[in-house]
């Protein structure tokens, strides 16, 4: 297949300031994904919308020859938060000073907008001598079950070989290819309840208080050192982000306490043996408490880590061979999508920078809009050569 003679070359700007006027905070859509669409359908993608749930997602494919290089994004965004405090329009997507300012310039419209354009170039120099496909989802940013999760178990069902992906992730540090993901640790979040019986602070002996219980629980499982890392990777961390009793008196004992805490794990765990744990604590701590102790457990995603080779070198060296610097494999930051594509290949984040991302005044120079186009570029010729 060659791209339409006709066809005018895209703009990666343009085409990520048409997206960005599109204000799809999750789970809304508000025509994001048919501006993806109606791009990639003129370079020749087959198009498959795949609605799950609220969410818009969208699987295209060019080509039926292996092997498929996949890029994967999202078109939803955060919300902007004070709007007021925005210099401009969030969803004007204004280009001053030569910044792209707006609600998912980072994070990650101009990226996708960058592959496309890479994408076209690729398709019309004849270089994608397999096939090329997009994965692009509409629930990154919310609770994930809607999106990628959803399509790469449809995927995988059907028998759909995706051979290697790069998520567009903003995953460059301090400046553009400094930084590469090449693996997340996996993330668990428990939601601790400590139930016990009110009563007056002066007959303890009526009552039975959730508080200390909560208090040894938690000491017991902040006592434990998870992990003196791994290779790649940070050393596993858990952390308490709340606790919870809500009372407003001074004279009575409380009759539930909450807490809720996230580990952040390396592959030297997986999710389930840390809810296992977790719950033998919860167990140990309610043993002899006239009381009830409960853990409840979510897993939203495990570690992995895709291993240094031909792969990770093609996208390391297109990097390098467009910025001049080499980029760092990494492992840090929190989870993305990536954690649920890797059960379908090897895949590898490489993107824009990242300091503004959610932030107010969401913003990317366009020069580097242009330049990570040319490293998608470099990066699909490369590829091609590489395993075809």
């Amino acid at each position: 297949m060659t791209a339409p003679a006709a066809l005018d070359r895209l703009d990666p700007v343009t085409l990520a300031q048409d997206l960005i006027r599109r204000p799809s905070v999750t789970p809304v859509d508000a025509g994001a994904m048919a501006v993806v669409e109606a791009a990639l359908t003129q370079l020749g993608f087959v198009c498959r919308r795949m609605k799950f749930g609220d969410i818009e997602n969208l699987y295209s494919r060019r080509g039926t020859a292996s092997p498929n290089l996949c890029f994967a994004g999202h078109t939803d965004v955060v919300p902007v938060g004070d709007e007021a405090a925005w210099r401009v329009d969030p969803f004007a997507a204004r280009v001053e000073d030569g910044m792209l300012i707006g609600r998912g310039a980072a994070d990650m419209k101009s990226a996708i907008a960058a592959f496309i354009a890479a994408a076209e170039a690729a398709i019309a120099a004849g270089e994608a001598k397999g096939s090329l496909s997009f994965l692009i989802t509409g629930d990154e940013e919310g609770v994930a079950t809607h999106g990628t999760r959803a399509v790469v178990e449809a995927l995988r069902s059907e028998g759909e070989i995706i051979d290697h992906c790069i998520v567009g992730e903003p995953s460059s540090a301090a400046e553009l290819g400094d930084m590469i993901k090449v693996g997340r640790r996996g993330s668990l979040n428990a939601y601790l309840t400590v139930e016990g019986v009110q009563g007056h602070v002066a007959y303890p002996d009526r009552a039975a208080n959730p508080v200390p219980v909560l208090i040894r629980l938690l000491a017991a499982l902040q006592a434990r050192r998870l992990d003196e890392g791994f290779a790649e990777f940070q050393p596993s961390n858990l952390e308490v982000t709340t606790v919870d009793v809500g009372n407003p008196t001074t004279n009575v004992i409380p009759r539930v306490a909450t807490a809720r805490l996230n580990i952040r794990f390396n592959p030297n765990h997986t999710g389930k043996a840390l809810g296992d744990w977790i719950e033998a604590e919860a167990a140990r701590a309610g043993a002899s408490f006239a009381g009830q102790v409960s853990a409840r457990i979510e897993i939203s995603g495990e570690a992995f880590l895709t291993e240094p080779g031909d792969f990770v070198g093609v996208v390391a060296g297109s990097a390098e061979a467009v910025t001049g610097r080499r980029p760092v494999l990494s492992t840090t930051g929190g989870t993305s999508d990536a954690r649920f594509i890797r059960a379908l290949c090897p895949v590898v984040e490489l993107g824009l920078v990242g300091t503004t991302m959610h932030a107010v005044d969401e913003r990317v120079p366009v020069a580097e809009i242009r330049q990570l186009t040319d490293v998608y570029r470099t990066l699909i010729r490369r590829y091609f050569e590489t395993f075809s």
